[in-house]
């Protein structure tokens, strides 16, 4: 049935009312329909313009100013502040301590991670426990994690847990926090994000495995194939889109890594060699000494710039479409 000229001319009028409503009942909605949504996120909105976005948009502009010992800019630079931080050898060295770590910590978690949800899934028996067991971990601070590694687990010679069982076998201590060749330091470091970080990509790579059709499998047990032919032929291509997001989230979190550095070698600001990222150095840039915001803010935002060209590169090359 057709709607007549009246019909869609009173239907015109109506959507003209609508949009020449005050903001405030439009926000509001119909008879008040949109009150309640506006009174719960409201106040999440608020906390985030003004201890997000505000923040965001003054580093931006403070980045463009001299400000030493202040957040009110002072005299106007221009991009120089980008030009020294490029030109500055500890910020590229802190650059590149990221590319190590995030080429070690990435693979590895992300293969922990897969490794785990397979496992569980597979497991018939107290599944949900294993699966809070690999979870519990996310909830630790990374802070807590950092010093509990530092101060029990790794700790200087001869004490620590690891060393103890070093001296068990017969086996001289490992100084695992002193700048010694080859870098123990790393392993504490990399042993600390993976415990807290494994059981939460494990839960992303649960929830694709339930999706997965098990006719699939039926289908290619009756064909003949094994385990592994199974995994790479029907796990992996159905897990495309998850594997894409995971990566892309360890990237991000790797070039977000502070708290572990910080508080596992930080000796009175003394780092080994290539044991500073970017957001440390930052830390020291603009909270040090010389409490420098101009220069931290233009690093701030050289590293947003690189970690949103890196998401770009990353999407180019690994979509997250499933489909091939």
């Amino acid at each position: 049935m057709t709607a007549t000229p009246a019909g869609t001319d009173v239907a015109a009028r109506a959507v003209t009312a609508a949009t020449r409503a005050p903001l405030g009942q439009r926000l509001r909605g119909r008879q008040n329909q949109n009150l309640w949504f506006w009174v719960f996120v409201g106040p999440f909105v608020i906390g985030l313009i003004v201890f997000i976005y505000i923040p965001i948009l003054w580093s931006i502009y403070l980045s463009f100013f001299e400000a030493y010992n202040t957040v009110t800019p002072s005299t106007f630079v221009g991009a120089g502040n980008y030009v020294d931080m490029l030109r500055d050898s500890a910020f590229r060295s802190s650059l590149w301590t990221f590319v190590v770590f995030a080429a070690v910590i990435v693979p590895t978690t992300f293969a922990l991670s897969l490794l785990t949800a397979f496992l569980v899934a597979r497991t018939k028996v107290m599944q949900t426990f294993f699966r809070s067991v690999f979870f519990l971990p996310t909830a630790c601070s990374y802070v807590v994690a950092a010093l509990i590694w530092k101060m029990s687990i790794f700790a200087g010679v001869p004490s620590g847990m690891v060393n103890a069982a070093i001296g068990v076998v017969g086996h001289d201590a490992i100084p695992f926090l002193s700048v010694t060749k080859p870098p123990w330091y790393w392993l504490v470091i990399v042993t600390a994000r993976l415990w807290l970080q494994v059981g939460f990509y494990m839960i992303l790579f649960l929830a694709a495995l339930q999706r997965i059709s098990p006719t699939l499998y039926e289908a290619a047990s009756i064909d003949g194939a094994n385990a592994w032919q199974q995994f790479r032929f029907i796990t992996l291509p159905q897990l495309r889109p998850t594997s894409a997001a995971v990566l892309l989230l360890l990237l991000i979190n790797a070039f977000q890594a502070f708290d572990e550095f910080y508080n596992i070698l930080s000796t009175f600001g003394q780092y080994p060699p290539y044991a500073r990222p970017p957001l440390v150095y930052l830390y020291y840039v603009a909270l040090g000494q010389g409490q420098d915001f101009g220069h931290g803010s233009a690093g701030a935002v050289i590293l947003t710039l690189v970690i949103a060209m890196c998401a770009l590169v990353f999407n180019r090359f690994f979509s997250f479409r499933g489909e091939d």
